[in-house]
């Protein structure tokens, strides 16, 4: 029944975001996967955090988007999300879901947690840091730097980012609470939960989204236009052919993406272990 249940919800919610143009058709079947597997080794509240964060990033990822074009034109991939960059938000979580389904054990809950906080952290600076009236700097020389080069990050993008990670400990606490017939998935008390879930989740969505922009700024192949001159992420710029300037083989922004998703896990469980919480 949890199959089924799973995936009616899925592909609800993803056929709403193809009709809306925010999924291509790889994307929808792989959040139609994803949404599926999860709900059926999880419950609601594994679930329901990886449909805050795909919600809200698609909510923002639409504010004033005409307000980004200038900075977005330079990503690897913008608008519709496809299969990789699905996969790479919410495939490590759905790794420690099915972690948690055959060895039950909190660390795992607290991992997803802070993965979860990092993807959307990371996508709330994004989209919202995208709109910062001064320029972004770099996070590895501390120079300005054009808005949309990878690495660069600004005090509204910080902002953001603390407010994403927040923003799922908050929804997976409500989940918990409002959805009935789950049990918890750490031994956390119920008086502490809240204040546990929210700080560690803000903490990690920062530390991942930090972690994201460090690694974008080292490792991601990144392009240089030749007609326009701009620092890019992708590999055709003004209908040209992009000259490779630095960055490692291999390292996408999906790569990066996974990166950082992966500290904020780590980040999460370390603070639950040092807290007493797993």
């Amino acid at each position: 029944m949890e199959w089924l249940i799973g995936l009616a919800c899925s592909a609800g919610i993803a056929g709403a975001a193809y009709a809306k143009r925010s999924l291509s058709g790889s994307g929808f079947f792989a959040a139609v996967m994803l949404g599926t597997v999860m709900y059926a080794l999880g419950s609601a509240v594994w679930f329901g955090s990886l449909i805050a964060f795909f919600v809200s990033s698609t909510l923002w990822s639409k504010w004033k988007k005409h307000a980004k074009a200038e900075a977005e034109s330079s990503y690897e991939k913008t608008g519709r999300r496809d299969a990789g960059q699905v996969l790479a938000n919410g495939g490590v979580g759905l790794l420690l879901c099915a972690a948690n389904w055959a060895y039950p054990h909190p660390l795992w809950w607290y991992a997803f947690l802070g993965v979860m906080a990092a993807v959307t952290a990371d996508t709330w600076a994004t989209e919202i840091g995208g709109l910062s009236r001064t320029p972004p700097i770099s996070i590895k020389t501390g120079r300005r730097v054009p808005p949309g080069t990878s690495g660069g990050v600004s005090g509204l993008g910080m902002v953001a980012s603390l407010a994403g990670g927040l923003f799922i400990g908050a929804a997976a606490w409500m989940l918990l609470v409002v959805v009935p017939g789950q049990s918890a998935p750490d031994t956390t008390s119920a008086a502490l939960r809240p204040a546990a879930w929210i700080g560690i989740a803000g903490l990690a969505g920062i530390i991942g989204s930090l972690a994201d922009s460090w690694i974008g700024a080292t490792w991601q192949q990144m392009y240089r236009c030749p007609a326009c001159g701009r620092e890019i992420e992708q590999v055709r710029h003004c209908g040209r052919p992009a000259e490779r300037i630095r960055g490692r083989s291999g390292w996408s922004n999906d790569t990066v993406n996974v990166a950082g998703s992966l500290a904020g896990g780590v980040a999460a469980a370390s603070l639950a272990l040092a807290l007493g919480l797993a």
